[in-house]
């Protein structure tokens, strides 16, 4: 069984009140992935510039 079944069957039997605290959990995790992946958006936008360069592509042609 894979860990999205078992999670499955596990959410069938919590209980109702408990829903809103996982549900909150679940939001913290994606917002942790978001929040870790920022930095790396913005190098990427601001390297860009050095990377696209003709220069570049020269220095890197012969790997």
């Amino acid at each position: 069984m894979s860990k999205r079944e078992l999670i499955a069957r596990e959410l069938d039997r919590l209980p109702e009140q408990d829903l809103d605290k996982l549900l909150a959990f679940v939001g913290s995790l994606k917002e942790a992935h978001t929040d870790a992946a920022m930095p790396l958006l913005a190098a990427e936008a601001a390297l860009a510039k050095d990377w696209l360069a003709p220069e570049e592509d020269a220095a890197w042609a012969n790997l």
